[in-house]
């Protein structure tokens, strides 16, 4: 038992009760996901516009920002965390978290790639002290022998906040870059987050949020934050510092595509030895602990890189090949609540990469200047272009509400279905999630392939909007499946004295999934066969299946001797 839970005092009981702390949370939380996935479902599309404020950067170039963006977001969580555990306690992080974020969303509202950058650094620091501090506020609150009961409800309930603000978020940003432009956008983002570090200040003396807010002394077994900052992550920066120039030096260019993503990819290496390096000096029950988590760890990395295709991949999709024309009749009920995006075929100043280039000439026949219609209708065959009319269009970012409209939805039936297995004795094991999990994202990802042969061509039709709702669908069982059991599960084998550091290797594994699914996708001009790019994520995810299921009896038994449970 850690030192947060023997520290906390019995309370009176309230049996069916939950404490007013965790609506306080519940609003904190949904508010700063609000403003994070507003962010990031708007980033991408950013980056690569050209014809209304964005910074018009190539695609391989976008893809590669955003993925480092979502690899280094999913780090930063894990020193965070230790900080927080152990000097500052989980208020005191969550409002520096806060503060830097909300500084973070508002100054990527200011011209210019500097500020762009910076905030972009802000977020990520933010991240950091904010995301794993909140959630560990709320474990504590439950600790308490009366709440106990409520804890997995507590979570669920948790979990919707998160999932209502990420649902809402992509309308608001619609709606601000249609009518006014991408700084507002990214401004309200700021809002959103100031708005939920309102709410916890307004209530931060409340009795179960001051208790709860605890710091765990450093115990003898616990590694020094000095050890861990000079065993893992200077290592780790001096090899990026390496495979920044190293690889460019020697063969001329990266091999990994961009100077960033071969950085990212040496920093990694010590990081993995140092964790192989646990389960080699490890003996006994800690040394199966481990392994078993280290196995999980190494094949989750498809997983995660299928879950951010939402910001890369199938953004890039949704954005280019998916048809977003609105119906006369979504556009009527729609249009009365935000105005829609706008687009039309009447010719306008291009460069020469675009096609379906218009000349124009004078009467001497001599051209004059080079035009073509909206990027949108680049892959739309010329007889369906409205002939210089307004078209409107769904925005892009709105596809990503799909998922945690799905999480809501689907939650509310697997919650009490598996309850119902449990009860008959016939609930999966853990490790059995895990395994139907990574198969289940895969036939998500074959979705997609299904979704390129729909059309005689992608670089001539574009694909119907009904392959972005299967295949998130199909997704979201996997991720309610293997997600809220990975940090579970984690606290269950890691030995107590090396908790802390195995629950990085969650987020090394989920840093590492990111950026995979960002260097796809900024090889994604390069795939001539785009069946190709969703067929790599299938066959990822059908081995990392069938590796968890060839050991399945193992896993399970390891879980049991360590937990009495299956």
């Amino acid at each position: 038992m850690s030192q947060a839970q023997e520290v906390l005092p019995a309370q009176p009981a309230h049996p069916g009760r939950h404490p007013k702390a965790l609506f306080v949370l519940f609003f904190t939380e949904m508010w700063e996901r609000f403003a994070y996935y507003l962010m990031v479902g708007i980033l991408l599309i950013y980056m690569t516009d050209s014809t209304t404020g964005g910074k018009g950067f190539s695609g391989r170039i976008g893809a590669d920002i955003v993925g480092s963006f979502i690899a280094l977001v999913y780090l930063t969580p894990f020193i965070g965390g230790l900080i927080a555990d152990r000097y500052l306690g989980y208020i005191k992080s969550i409002f520096l978290g806060g503060a830097l974020m909300a500084a973070g969303y508002l100054g990527l509202s200011l011209p210019g790639d500097t500020a762009m950058f910076i905030s972009l650094a802000l977020i990520i620091v933010g991240n950091g002290f904010f995301k794993p501090n909140i959630s560990t506020l709320l474990g504590n609150i439950y600790n308490r022998d009366d709440l106990k009961p409520l804890k997995d409800n507590a979570y669920n309930i948790f979990y919707m906040g998160i999932n209502i603000g990420a649902f809402i978020c992509n309308f608001v940003a619609a709606w601000l870059r249609n009518t006014y432009g991408w700084g507002y956008a990214f401004g309200a983002a700021g809002v959103g987050l100031i708005i939920g570090l309102i709410i916890l200040a307004v209530s931060v003396k409340n009795k179960d949020i001051k208790q709860a807010d605890v710091k765990k002394p450093v115990q003898a077994e616990d590694m020094p934050l000095s050890k861990i900052f000079s065993t893992v992550f200077l290592p780790a920066i001096v090899a990026a510092i390496i495979g920044w120039f190293l690889p460019t030096t020697i063969f001329g260019s990266p091999i990994m595509g961009t100077q960033a993503n071969d950085a990212f990819i040496f920093a990694c290496l010590p990081i993995i030895a140092f964790y192989i390096s646990l389960w080699v000096r490890a003996k006994g029950q800690d040394k199966k602990g481990i392994g078993a988590l280290l196995f999980i760890f190494a094949i989750a990395i498809a997983f995660w890189t299928i879950y951010n295709q939402n910001a890369t991949g199938l953004t890039l999709w949704a954005e280019k090949h998916t048809d977003r024309v609105a119906s006369a009749s979504t556009a009527k009920i729609t249009g009365a609540i935000f105005p829609l995006q706008k687009v039309t075929d009447t010719p306008r100043l291009v460069n020469k990469l675009d096609q379906y280039m218009v000349e124009v000439k004078d009467d001497s026949g001599k051209v004059i200047q080079e035009m073509g219609p909206d990027p949108y209708f680049v892959n739309v065959p010329k007889e369906q272009w409205p002939g210089g009319k307004d078209v409107k269009l769904t925005n892009t970012e709105l596809f990503q509400s799909i998922n945690p409209l799905f999480i809501v939805l689907l939650t509310l039936f697997f919650v009490p279905f598996f309850s119902f297995l449990r009860s008959k004795g016939k609930e999966p094991t853990t490790m059995s999630k895990f395994g139907m999990a990574l198969f289940i994202s895969g036939l998500s990802a074959l979705v997609m392939v299904f979704a390129i042969m729909s059309v005689p061509s992608i670089y001539t039709h574009k694909a119907s909007a009904i392959w972005l709702w299967l295949t998130y669908f199909i997704f979201t069982i996997s991720e309610i499946f293997l997600s809220p059991m990975g940090l579970s599960l984690v606290s269950k084998l890691a030995p107590a004295r090396l908790t802390a550091l195995m629950m990085g290797g969650w987020f090394l594994s989920t840093s590492i999934g990111g950026k995979v699914a960002g260097v796809m996708t900024s090889f994604w001009d390069d795939f001539t066969d785009k069946k190709i790019f969703f067929l790599i994520l299938v066959a990822a995810a059908f081995i990392g299946g069938i590796l968890i299921y060839s050991r399945i009896k193992s896993l399970n038994q390891i879980v049991k001797d360590k937990t009495g449970a299956d």
